[in-house]
């Protein structure tokens, strides 16, 4: 039904006049007249009697109206639904636990008008590029391996998130008295970390680093959830496992775990927010200036990147008069189950 032609046949009613609905309309009196002969048409029906007085509706007009007017509503909340700045904006933050969703709590802490839609997608980089490029979101935080892989031209990456590591082991952990460990006081030690999805990101990075300083990161098992992982670490003296620094787990006082930090040198995982070019929603702007603005780049010394990620600094990137630097996802693991 054309929505041009029910708009028309309101406007008519409402004014009792061809003449005055068309000077509503900014039409002629002759588009005017045209629309509402096929709107007729196509009901098979006559809407208006036209009388010396205006035009007066028919038994179907009058029939007709309150449904022409519930259309006209119903677009008008369609239209709105998608147009920026009118829909929430929504953004994948892997897991409600780790680095990416505690900052963009803090974002909408700053910006509380802003109406966000926070989902949690169950992909790697690749599907998250793949619902970016459908529209599906409108932002997602990866780890984005370069020059290997590219980014299809119309989407960006900007790099948000350098994520120190923790362990989390139980009291009864031969780590657990310690301040500080490095990574070469890992070695020897089992890190249990099951869920890793092989060919993903993630399972890159902890297979390189765990090459880098011969360490046994153990993947295999089911994953029973957060809950039971952390039960198992309470309760074991051998098992240890890897959490990002701004991640986010609660246990009960009697488990008595331990976060600590890895230090000399601080393995980063670094996590970039991924967008298209041409999205013009006007909340994704005012979050990309805020990521830019929060971040601060891990120092030169002292720290461990991925050989992909430690080529040295991209150039900046422009979003909708936003400058923006490229490419980061927080490791903060122990089964994300939460989604």
């Amino acid at each position: 039904m054309d929505l041009d032609a029910v708009r028309t046949f309101v406007a008519v009613a409402e004014t009792g006049q061809f003449q005055q609905a068309a000077a509503a309309l900014a039409v002629t009196q002759q588009a005017v007249s045209k629309r509402i002969a096929a709107l007729e048409k196509g009901l098979a029906v006559r809407l208006f009697t036209r009388t010396p007085r205006g035009a007066q509706l028919t038994i179907d007009g009058q029939a007709f109206l309150p449904h022409a007017r519930e259309l006209l509503r119903v677009a008008e909340r369609a239209d709105a639904s998608v147009r920026p700045g009118r829909r929430a904006l929504r953004v994948d933050v892997l897991s409600r636990r780790v680095a990416p969703a505690v900052l963009l709590q803090d974002f909408y802490r700053a910006h509380p008008g802003v109406d966000l839609d926070v989902v949690t997608y169950v992909a790697d980089v690749d599907g998250a590029i793949a619902a970016i490029e459908a529209g599906s979101i409108d932002a997602t935080f990866h780890a984005v391996p370069a020059p290997a892989r590219r980014l299809p031209d119309a989407l960006r990456a900007a790099p948000v998130i350098d994520e120190r590591h923790e362990l989390l082991v139980g009291p009864r952990h031969p780590l657990a008295g310690a301040a500080s460990v490095t990574p070469a006081q890992l070695a020897g030690h089992r890190i249990w970390m099951p869920g890793v999805v092989p060919g993903t990101e993630w399972s890159d990075y902890y297979i390189e680093l765990a090459a880098a300083f011969g360490l046994t990161i153990d993947v295999l098992g089911p994953v029973f959830g957060y809950e039971a992982q952390l039960a198992e670490l309470a309760g074991s003296a051998e098992l240890a496992t890897l959490v990002g620094e701004r991640s986010r787990y609660l246990w009960p006082d009697s488990y008595d775990l331990r976060r600590i930090p890895v230090r000399d040198p601080a393995p980063i995982y670094p996590m970039s927010i991924i967008w298209r070019a041409d999205n013009p929603h006007p909340e994704l702007a005012r979050l990309l200036a805020y990521l830019q603005a929060r971040r601060t780049p891990p120092p030169a010394a002292g720290i461990w990147l991925p050989a992909w990620a430690s080529a040295g600094d991209e150039p900046a990137l422009v979003v909708d008069q936003v400058a923006v630097r490229r490419g980061d996802r927080g490791p903060g693991h122990l089964g994300d189950d939460d989604r």
